[in-house]
């Protein structure tokens, strides 16, 4: 039998980054939301170790990719679910693009995980334990609008932003993580996001102040020719109507939030026009 489960990409409406913690993680606080453009995970249980099959070759096919250490930490955690099998990744989320990929199909493996064990773990419990495979999964276990602290972990729900029409962008680069947080160290940052704003105005329903807010401290420290592409990027989604914009995660991913999905539609059109790979997409609410 063949379990399926969507894996939700997502987006760091705002994004800042503290001190480096004693164990090597970097403190962050930021509102993170989940969108409806995803991947598509399944899961057959089977003899012998877990593959992981996709339509893009490059991609670890065994129990090195994350979804597949889903599995193993759930299996491990509870000694529940199958010890192996073939998990299946229909990719749409762009690969390191800082929309949460990865994460979010190592999140649909724990939901299913737990479903086809009688969901012996609590959400809670689920997102605690999937913490050693990313600080971005324990966001993606559930999704929504949350404020993320500590590491990520630390996750207080937010009024849904649901139904915000978006355009996601994926410019033609990829963005170090470990450099940009090397830069983050060695400089002396001033222009950071409000995010005490941000959540004020999404609990009072201001879509349009939220917006104003979208701010991702990680594009101070970015490499001038990654930077130059991001601001143009973002300069297009503006100019085309976005009520803002910003770039997610570590990058080099830039998403635009719009007043409707009409006006999402004609940009991404323009926006394609002008050679940027981009998607219609739309904000999600939590899961429960």
């Amino acid at each position: 039998m063949r379990f399926e489960e969507k894996a939700f990409a997502k987006l760091n409406l705002c994004l800042d980054v503290g001190e480096k913690l004693p164990d090597g993680y970097h403190a962050v606080r930021g509102v993170m939301q989940s969108t409806d453009f995803c991947d598509e995970v399944s899961l057959t249980p089977g003899e012998g170790p877990w593959r992981v099959q996709s339509d893009l070759s490059y991609l670890p096919t065994g129990e090195t990719n994350l979804a597949a250490q889903a599995a193993l930490l759930f299996r491990q955690a509870t000694g529940l679910g199958p010890a192996g099998g073939l998990i299946t990744l229909k990719k749409r989320i762009p690969v390191c693009g800082g929309y949460g990929g990865g994460s979010s199909d190592a999140a649909a493996v724990l939901r299913i995980m737990n479903r086809i064990s009688a969901s012996p773990l609590s959400w809670a419990e689920l997102e605690e334990l999937s913490l050693p495979l990313g600080a971005d999964v324990p966001f993606c276990i559930r999704g929504g609008t949350a404020l993320a602290e500590g590491k990520g972990e630390k996750l207080t729900p937010l009024p849904d932003l649901d139904g915000r029409a978006l355009v996601l962008c994926r410019p033609d680069f990829s963005c170090s993580t470990p450099q940009l947080f090397k830069a983050l160290d060695a400089r002396k940052i001033r222009l950071r996001p409000d995010v005490a704003g941000m959540v004020r105005a999404i609990e009072e329903g201001d879509t349009a102040g939220a917006a104003r807010r979208l701010f991702n401290v990680f594009e101070e420290v970015l490499p001038r020719k990654q930077g130059d592409t991001v601001r143009e990027i973002k300069d297009h989604l503006l100019g085309a109507g976005a009520l803002g914009a910003a770039m997610t995660g570590s990058g080099s991913g830039v998403f635009g939030v719009f007043a409707d999905a009409a006006r999402a539609g004609e940009a991404c059109a323009a926006l394609r026009e002008a050679g940027v790979v981009c998607y219609a997409s739309q904000t999600t609410p939590r899961l429960v």
